[in-house]
């Protein structure tokens, strides 16, 4: 991404002013076991298109898909834009005990509490997608037989 020139206040003229996006650097992704793919690549496809390495844990409740994915994405993508972590909850600790400079969790409140337990000693950006309910909209016209 290239530099962006943007307007200065007239308080700080004649200066100049740019935007120039920079890549954070590593960035730990844990995904969810329900919709595996989606709610592993959505993140991991972002963090890589803005310049970053990505660090996958994908979930153990999953092991298979987990395996397929860590499988196609060693043989298809570059091993230094992204490696694939698989594991339980030994290897997820591990992770965490590590400096990441952005967190990615994807699952439920109880794992969202230990994972910001864990940043909080580096304080990384933390983005948590803790579990949707579905909502659905029920109006008097609904069919609820």
């Amino acid at each position: 991404m290239k530099p962006e020139k943007v307007r200065t206040s007239l308080t700080t003229f004649p200066s100049l002013a740019e935007i120039v996006p920079e890549p954070l650097s590593v960035v730990l992704v844990i995904s969810a076991w329900n919709y595996l793919f989606l709610l592993s690549l959505d993140p991991v496809i972002g963090a890589i298109a803005a310049g970053n390495a990505v660090v996958l844990k994908p979930s153990e409740i999953a092991p298979a898909t987990s395996s397929v994915m860590a499988k196609l994405l060693g043989e298809y993508m570059d091993a230094t834009a992204i490696r694939v972590v698989e594991g339980t909850v030994p290897e997820t600790t591990a992770l965490l005990e590590q400096k990441w400079d952005k967190i990615f969790h994807t699952g439920n409140g109880k794992v969202g509490w230990i994972v910001m337990g864990a940043a909080a000693k580096h304080l990384p950006p933390v983005v948590f997608e803790l579990g949707g309910k579905s909502p659905v909209v029920v109006t008097s016209i609904s069919r609820l037989q």
